[in-house]
């Protein structure tokens, strides 16, 4: 992966604005709908003209706005995740799927309760559920979303599409000069926050999406593209878990999720795996997430090569200081966050700046690449989104002159 040598560097956490043309086609020929030749030549279009503007924005490190992870509305929180079912082999809709059903954990014993069951939903009940509130998620009176679960061997069916995404990507880099390019793919531990009604136990389940998705995983890098792992189960799932545990319940609950994603990328080449870690992209309170400072040496335990992480927001700034008690290893980079997705306001250049350097002056200017805190595309308007991105720059330019003045 590209290093600040000589200024720093711009990057982003993924998902960008799709086109309404591509919302559209997405939408008709979902779900499960084989692409057609007139589908194809518009997500090549689409992503050629997101990489562009990703240039012409000022970001160095690009990718494909994780346009071959179908969204059919311009907003919409989970398709990071929701586009693993159509590439994975085992899955079925079923009647009895306890995805929805609420679940308690209890002292060496955590479990991840339902979606709608959070602890900060459960908090904010009237706001998450009122639709003039800018943070409308839940509406009590629709039936939850559908998700299949795993009623068989999971295996990889998705050898066609991420084909399609690298190769896409792959032509836009060479269309508009950009130098580096990333692809994003789920991590075992998300993979498998859905019903399993076919192994043994969740350690099994776990190490079974580990093995589906290393394919996937090599596919982007013998593509020589750089891989990102998304991964919010690692911090997100916090929240999910109800009532709130012991925070060294839920490290053991999190370090099998984290040795099923090392068995994943087994003898691939760190120098090109980023690892993308979030509390969740919804708009809320978030009062419920956990501390980074219990998250850190998980993090870095993980085999990548950097590390991605929200840093910008109203209730994760403030982390920044975990750097001051933690070393970042030789030869790995950091991602932070220095713009957000969870707020419409766009950060002054010099508010981006300010970011910039503070992590660079902990961790050495050379291994901070100024990033946003997670997706943007589907969270924010894209009017928002791209002026995120110019200004995510010009912050970078800023605090550039100063680093190496």
């Amino acid at each position: 992966m590209l290093h600040s040598a000589d200024r720093i560097l711009t990057s982003h956490a993924g998902s960008l604005p799709r086109t309404p043309e591509l919302l559209q086609a997405n939408e008709a020929r979902l779900p499960g709908a084989a692409g057609t030749e007139e589908f194809d030549r518009l997500l090549r279009d689409a992503v050629v003209d997101v990489v562009r503007r990703q240039r012409e924005a000022g970001i160095d490190v690009v990718n494909d706005g994780e346009y071959g992870h179908a969204m059919t509305h311009s907003v919409d929180y989970g398709a990071w995740w929701t586009y693993s079912f159509d590439r994975t082999g085992g899955l079925e809709i079923v009647d009895d799927n306890d995805i929805h059903v609420p679940k308690r954990s209890a002292p060496g014993s955590v479990v991840l309760t339902s979606f709608l069951d959070r602890r900060d939903l459960a908090a904010f009940h009237d706001a998450y559920t009122d639709p003039s509130s800018g943070i409308h998620l839940a509406d009590p009176d629709l039936p939850p979303p559908v998700f299949p679960a795993a009623t068989g061997p999971l295996s990889y069916t998705g050898q066609a599409a991420v084909a399609s995404d690298v190769a896409g990507l792959t032509a836009a880099l060479r269309e508009t000069g950009a130098a580096e390019g990333f692809v994003a793919a789920l991590s075992p531990g998300s993979a498998a926050r859905i019903g399993n009604h076919h192994y043994a136990s969740e350690e099994e389940f776990l190490y079974a999406w580990a093995d589906v998705l290393r394919e996937e995983y090599t596919a982007i890098l013998d593509a020589g593209l750089v891989l990102q792992i998304d991964d919010p189960s690692i911090a997100e799932s916090w929240d999910q878990i109800n009532p709130e545990p012991a925070v060294e319940d839920y490290r053991r609950f999190v370090q099998v999720r984290v040795e099923a994603l090392n068995h994943a990328l087994r003898g691939l080449p760190q120098d090109r795996i980023r690892f993308h870690l979030c509390w969740g992209s919804w708009h809320g309170p978030h009062t419920t997430d956990l501390e980074f400072r219990y998250l850190v040496d998980l993090l870095l335990s993980i085999d990548a090569g950097a590390y991605s992480f929200e840093g910008a927001n109203a209730r994760h700034e403030h982390e920044w200081k975990v750097w001051e008690d933690h070393a970042l290893p030789e030869g790995k980079l950091i991602l932070p966050g220095v713009v957000s997705h969870a707020t419409n306001v766009v950060e002054h250049p010099e508010l981006v700046a300010d970011r910039i350097e503070r992590y660079a002056r902990l961790v050495g200017r050379e291994n901070v690449i100024a990033s946003t805190d997670c997706g943007l595309g589907g969270r924010v308007h894209p009017q928002i989104a791209w002026a995120k991105l110019e200004t995510l720059a010009r912050g970078a330019e800023l605090a550039s002159r100063r680093l190496w003045a």
